[in-house]
């Protein structure tokens, strides 16, 4: 019960704890997504607002500019024509929209022009240049300076406060970020502690546990844990070692009946069959050479039918064994029936091959097998050979047991190699027997 109780409060922990970050990471979420609004809202009000405005003073200040520039024209030059001329250019100045649009530039305007239109009445009449009045147009073409001074002014003025309004919203932005980020960082901090003390881990005591469970080790022991499906894995590992006992055990009684031959011990036809399919693909797939073969003990019946049963099982597994000592490790040898044997040679094509064939060979026409009432007997081995690099398995094993019945027909005691695959032609039926060799 208390270890169920203490289970339920550590889930309960995980979801506590991870309701709490979604909460306040929303808050947070939230707050920056406001002020990015404003950062938006500054920028959209710039750019929709601001910048016309600064563009419209831009133009007031150029035509204050422009007026100021066309009053000094007017005393600078003595053709009455070419002050004519700057009156009317200060008259259309003083009638533009951007100044009469701004009281204190419209007033202005107003004064520079009744002021300039004195001058040039009064010049025509003089008939000379307007110089007794200049002192005064000083005094407004200062007025006009400031007036355009004050308008540059309010222009960066309206930028600046624009752009302060969404530089303090994204310095806001700032500080709420590094918040979130502390808090993630604060979740992920306490969420690993958990994490780790409670699955990391029990998970790497239970990884421990897995690969050293064998049979022959003692059953793993744990520390209690706090979480449910942790004490549901550590009870199926435990469970899970007596099974591997008990399979072991099985394995070990099954094994000989299922891949082994009963009389010679060395692989049954169906276990070779299977491992030979597996080599074969991977040599095919690499395109390295491979060869198989068939072998056959010469005159085995009458072997059998001199000496006895026991005689040419005795023959059986003293070639079994010295097929063992011969070939190498990596080779596939098999007891395919009766006193016939099935080989596959990996990574070495049929002229290597023939060489270890023919080596089994001597060694066998060469060796003595004590019989139990005293006596010894000798037995030749007949070997045919086929590359297996690019066919089936099938159709290799059927070339080489083609080349074993020429070598019986040859003479036995000798080894023949297939010969290339031919196409395939109508025959009458193979009458051949095993029993006539």
């Amino acid at each position: 019960m208390i270890t169920a109780l203490k289970a339920i409060r550590a889930g309960r922990a995980f979801a506590l704890l991870a309701a709490l970050f979604l909460v306040a990471f929303g808050i947070a979420v939230v707050q920056l997504s406001l002020d990015q609004q404003r950062v938006v809202d500054a920028t959209s009000r710039l750019q929709e607002q601001t910048v016309p405005e600064i563009i419209r003073f831009q133009r007031l200040a150029r035509n204050l500019e422009q007026l100021r520039q066309e009053g000094e024209r007017i005393f600078a030059v003595s053709s009455h024509t070419s002050r004519q001329q700057s009156m009317f250019v200060v008259t259309l100045i003083a009638s533009h929209p951007s100044i009469l649009e701004h009281p204190g530039a419209a007033q202005l305007a107003r004064e520079t022009e009744q002021f300039l239109g004195d001058v040039v009445r009064q010049a025509a009449t003089a008939d000379r240049r307007p110089a007794t009045r200049y002192d005064e147009w000083q005094r407004i073409a200062a007025r006009l300076g400031m007036q355009v001074d004050d308008v540059s002014v309010q222009g960066i003025n309206l930028a600046n406060n624009d752009l302060a309004v969404a530089t303090s919203a994204m310095k806001l932005a700032r500080y709420k970020l590094m918040i979130a980020l502390l808090l993630v960082g604060i979740f992920l901090l306490v969420f690993m502690v958990l994490v780790r003390r409670h699955l990391i881990y029990p998970l790497q005591r239970i990884n421990h546990a897995l690969s050293t469970l064998s049979a022959d080790r003692p059953a793993p022991a744990f520390k209690p844990s706090t979480m449910l499906e942790i004490q549901a894995v550590e009870e199926s590992i435990s469970e899970h070692h007596a099974l591997l006992i008990q399979n072991e055990e099985t394995r070990q009684a099954l094994e000989k009946l299922a891949n082994k031959d009963g009389l010679t011990g060395i692989m049954n036809r169906r276990h070779f069959m299977q491992s030979a399919e597996v080599e074969l693909q991977r040599a095919q797939r690499y395109r390295r050479p491979v060869t198989v073969a068939m072998a056959d003990l010469d005159l085995f019946k009458k072997l059998n039918d001199t000496y006895g049963h026991a005689a040419g099982d005795a023959v059986l597994c003293a070639f079994a064994n010295l097929v063992e000592d011969t070939l190498r490790q990596s080779d596939l040898v098999c007891r395919y029936g009766g006193e016939e044997f099935a080989f596959l040679f990996p990574e070495i094509g049929a002229a290597e091959t023939e060489k270890l064939a023919e080596r089994l060979r001597v060694r066998c026409a060469a060796m003595e097998v004590p019989l139990p009432d005293g006596r010894s007997v000798k037995a030749t081995v007949s070997i045919g050979l086929a590359d297996a690099s690019e066919c089936p398995i099938e159709i290799a094993l059927k070339r080489a047991d083609e080349a074993l019945y020429e070598a019986k027909r040859l003479g036995r005691n000798r080894v023949v190699v297939s010969g290339p695959p031919e196409p395939a032609v109508d025959s009458e039926p193979d009458t051949r027997t095993a029993s006539l060799f």
